[in-house]
Formats: C-alpha cells, structure tokens, sequence
C-alpha cells in the first residue's frame, strides 16, 4: 500500500529506478534469470544476510516454471 504522503511520482521512479538497477545486476553478473525472477527472489530474501550473488546463483535459488496445466481458464478458447 502507498504511503499517503508519498506522491504518484515518486513511487513511479522508485519503480522504475529498482528495475534499472536490477537490470544492471542482471548484466554484470551475467545471470540467466529474468528480471522478474530477480526481483522475486530479492523480495523473498532481503532481510538475508548473504551476498547478492550468492542469493541469484546458487541451487536453491533456480525457480522452477509453474505448470500452468494446473491453471484454471477464465475462458475456453
């Protein structure tokens, strides 16, 4: 939720400053993660205390793609 002092603006660099950031992460780093995925995982761990590149490479981090056979159709096209 939006802090009520905050104006549109603001919250709109914000965004658009965190996903620039990550987009250069992504490429000094070289990760083959979507940046979706990047800043997924940085918002499940950022109160860890382990380095960046650690939390964006090792095992545990690679997420599996949901199957989306499971998924329920709005519409039956």
């Amino acid at each position: 939720m939006a802090h009520p002092r905050m104006p549109l603006k603001s919250q709109i660099w914000i965004a658009i400053s965190v996903y620039v950031l990550v987009a250069i992460v992504k490429k000094k780093l070289q990760l083959e993660q979507s940046l979706y995925t990047i800043l997924q995982i940085l918002s499940l761990t950022c109160f860890e205390k382990a380095p960046i590149y650690q939390v964006l490479t090792e095992p545990s981090c690679q997420w599996i793609q949901p199957d989306s056979s499971n998924q329920l159709k709005l519409f039956n096209i």
